[in-house]
């Protein structure tokens, strides 16, 4: 058997990425290791398996699906943008 048809490999991947997420910041990780837990747990409830093509589009798609979520949640506020409106290096 592959490594990537075991359940608990996504998992492990999941939280490695997870942990990633706090040394680098910036939602992208976290997107990626939603992404590998919720294969994982497909794979585990045995919903998910076979080709190695569609176990990497459910990755893709949930791990896309967890970015888009998180962005919306906790990503760009209104008015967060900051306008320069003189530059430092003007005298």
């Amino acid at each position: 058997m592959a490594l990537w048809q075991l359940w608990w490999v996504w998992l492990a991947g999941g939280v490695g990425l997870a942990i990633a997420e706090i040394f680098l910041p910036g939602f992208v990780f976290l997107g990626f290791a939603a992404g590998a837990a919720a294969t994982g747990v497909l794979m585990g409830l045995g919903l998910l398996g076979g080709h190695l093509a569609w176990v990497l589009l459910v990755f893709a798609l949930a791990s896309l699906a967890a970015w888009a979520g998180l962005r919306r949640a906790v990503g760009v506020r209104k008015g967060q943008i900051k306008l320069w409106d003189r530059d430092i290096n003007e005298n």
